[in-house]
């Protein structure tokens, strides 16, 4: 059977290309896990880079991965199917997070941070077994400025999201949509017909007294006013990011010392 093809904006494959050059995110030889929740963004990740994978001037392997909770009917069988039908690589990694978050979690936590953790590390793991040497997330612009304002107006830190790190485990974590919009991505599942998996699939959903992601979804709206009130609003956000004068803030760890004595 012939592989089928996604059809990709230009201006994605531009951002992508862009931010590979600037941040190395994928080079020649690496082997990449894919974290493949189902949903736009996970999405819109393994065919971008299957995309690369068949134009860029070097070669790299990477292969989706999906988290499988262990939760009664849980089905990712549409899903592997559609990776088959683009000749996307796809794993179903079996896990016992449900069964023993029924033990582990605490009484009024949220529900979505611990099993995002939860899935972060059964992510690391197949990544130790596998011999990948990276882990590829579906981050996109809107995220990391939401994680940024989120910290500064709830911890109290200036902290967004690194577009790459070494993990504690020895793997780097990469972030290739990391300049793209959330938007650019739900146009890219909508015009593909590409059927999505949305919150329904995590385990959060059907505990009792879930205790909703509160403080990002007002973070969301708040940012989505802004941007009404200033159309240029996250691209002076993402440059912001880029030209940081960090001696003119309150930590005396940043200063220039030298001027000083």
């Amino acid at each position: 059977m012939q592989e089928k093809k996604a059809k990709i904006s230009k201006q994605l494959l531009r951002i992508l290309g862009k931010s590979n050059a600037e941040y190395k995110f994928i080079q020649d030889g690496d082997r990449v896990a894919v974290g493949l929740s189902g949903g736009k963004d996970s999405l819109s990740l393994v065919h971008l880079l299957k995309h690369m994978q068949r134009h860029a001037p070097f070669s790299f392997e990477f292969e989706a991965c999906t988290i499988n909770y262990g939760m009664p009917d849980e089905n990712y069988e549409q899903l592997s199917s559609h990776c088959q039908e683009y000749g996307i690589k796809h794993t179903v990694y079996e896990t016992r997070i449900f069964e023993i978050s029924q033990d582990t979690i605490r009484e009024g936590s949220s529900f979505c941070s611990y099993y995002s953790r939860m899935r972060r590390g059964a992510l690391g793991t197949f990544v130790e077994q596998g011999g990948f040497n990276k882990i590829a997330l579906g981050h996109h612009l809107d995220d990391t400025v939401e994680s940024f304002f989120m910290n500064m107006f709830y911890n109290g830190t200036m902290r967004a999201m690194a577009p790459i790190y070494k993990a504690e485990r020895d793997y780097h974590v990469i972030r290739p949509l990391i300049e793209a919009r959330e938007r650019q991505l739900q146009s890219f599942v909508e015009e593909n017909n590409f059927a999505t998996i949305g919150d329904e699939a995590c385990p959060g959903m059907i505990m009792k007294d879930v205790k909703t992601p509160y403080a990002r979804a007002k973070t969301k709206d708040w940012l989505a006013n802004m941007e009404q009130e200033q159309k240029n609003f996250f691209k002076m956000i993402k440059a912001s990011f880029k030209h940081i004068n960090d001696d003119t803030l309150l930590d005396p760890e940043r200063w220039k010392r030298d001027d000083l004595d």
